[in-house]
């Protein structure tokens, strides 16, 4: 379960937020990966794919094998499932189980990009999603096994945003790519990205304004609080039901009149979309299996399988600045790419060296005016 969104300040200025779950703990690595790092992408049976970083890009990553005794595991292994480039396009990695099987053709010596390797391309190559686009249309992907998730074929789907509001779906269903744009700027999982598009034309009635008095008869009907606008949103977590919940919000959020507050806004909408742990559950036992991921296991020793938001990130694609809070934490780090840009090497750290909570303010109310 994921869900992403793009919201738009007074100015016009775009911001994207997203959220990620899972059903476990995962050893995530933020890193700063400098103009210039190069990349290698190795799909079986055909030519690699070598490019080098026209641009710097600030990433979640996660490692792509298991390290060994032998190889233990370096910056190359590291596979990009959130980022921001210095220009300010972004990419996002979001489950969706239906992408392998079914590969068309290539010729074999013709250079393939493996879908791991799609965050690295995409951020490290382009500025804008028209040039992510029209690069696609020449430059064959394709879902690999994961070793990490026992041989399941990359099952996710990817978005990438723009600091234009220009967004775009990069989708395999059954091992077959497809590039949408998407005029919503919004994304969650399955089923296809059109589905979700069809799905919007069941809820035209929405709308942000309350109604909160009816007659029924000669029975006048006042709603005695506020937020009845809202009752015809979806309620559930399933990808249909987030995927509707977020277009509403990205769309009818007031507009806030600064950067900071559209930060401070976008973080108050993603939190429509924060799962604690528990709330929906899964017993394999009970004809479950139903998680958005395969190949991952409920956590060892657990009787049930629970997805929870494993992170939260936010990017403000003006100032190129990066945020993000993992489920141990209440408050955002924020990250500066302007500042990274001084740094001309690889930079990595654990998303857990991160975790914490709000200050103790016990200290500034004793000190406070009586």
């Amino acid at each position: 379960m994921c869900t992403s969104l793009c919201y738009r300040d007074a100015g016009g200025k775009v911001y994207f937020g997203r959220t990620l779950e899972l059903t476990m703990a995962l050893p995530y690595q933020i890193a700063w990966f400098p103009e210039g790092s190069a990349t290698t992408s190795i799909v079986d049976t055909h030519a690699p794919l070598e490019f080098v970083a026209r641009h710097g890009m600030l990433a979640v990553t996660m490692p792509g094998r298991i390290p060994t005794a032998d190889a233990p595991l370096g910056i190359a292994d590291l596979k990009i499932l959130e980022g921001v480039n210095d220009a300010g396009l972004t990419f996002s990695l979001l489950s969706y189980p239906a992408a392998g099987g079914g590969h068309r053709s290539v010729d074999v010596t013709r250079a393939v990009l493996g879908a791991s390797d799609l965050g690295a391309w995409v951020l490290g190559q382009f500025a804008a999603v028209a040039d992510v686009k029209e690069a696609l249309a020449n430059q064959p992907v394709m879902v690999q096994p994961l070793a990490l998730l026992g041989g399941v074929e990359s099952p996710f789907h990817y978005v990438v945003h723009d600091i234009s509001g220009a967004a775009l779906v990069i989708e395999f269903n059954q091992g077959e790519m497809s590039v949408y744009e998407n005029p919503v700027g919004v994304m969650t999982n399955g089923p296809e990205f059109p589905w979700h598009l069809t799905n919007l034309n069941n809820y035209t009635f929405l709308s942000n304004v309350d109604a909160p008095v009816a007659s029924f008869g000669g029975y006048k009907a006042i709603q005695p609080d506020s937020g009845i606008a809202t009752a015809g949103l979806p309620a559930s977590n399933t990808s249909v039901g987030r995927f509707v919940r977020a277009a509403f919000y990205a769309q009818y959020t007031e507009k806030a009149a600064t950067p900071e507050a559209a930060v401070l806004t976008l973080a108050h909408i993603l939190n429509n979309f924060d799962r604690a742990r528990g709330v929906t559950i899964d017993y394999p036992q009970a004809d479950g299996g139903h998680l958005e991921v395969a190949g991952l296991e409920p956590e060892k020793g657990a009787a049930y399988a629970t997805e929870f938001t494993s992170w939260t990130s936010l990017s403000d694609l003006d100032r190129k600045l990066f945020f993000i809070r993992d489920y141990g934490s209440l408050n955002y780090s924020r990250f500066d790419l302007g500042e990274l840009a001084a740094v001309k090497e690889p930079r990595v750290i654990p998303l857990s060296r991160l975790e914490g909570t709000a200050r103790d303010a016990t200290d500034v109310l004793k000190s406070a005016a009586a």
